[in-house]
């Protein structure tokens, strides 16, 4: 399992555009179909919300990569 970091320069960033950020998708409709596929975990748990505000101190995984949020 691959573990990251990600600083957010604002208060936080939605979870799409996370998934584009970090490059476990290409385009935001691509970042969408993963997060409608339920294959995202906000703090070990299924996310389903495509503009899901993730926070400082969050957890997020998707297949194998895991990303700490600062």
């Amino acid at each position: 399992m691959a573990n990251h970091q990600f600083a957010l320069s604002q208060d936080y960033i939605q979870l799409n555009q996370l998934l584009k950020v970090m490059g476990w998708a290409m385009t935001g409709g691509e970042a969408n179909i993963i997060i409608d596929a339920g294959l995202v975990k906000v703090n070990g748990v299924t996310e389903w919300r495509r503009r899901n505000k993730i926070y400082s101190g969050f957890e997020v995984s998707y297949k194998d990569e895991v990303v700490q949020i600062e």
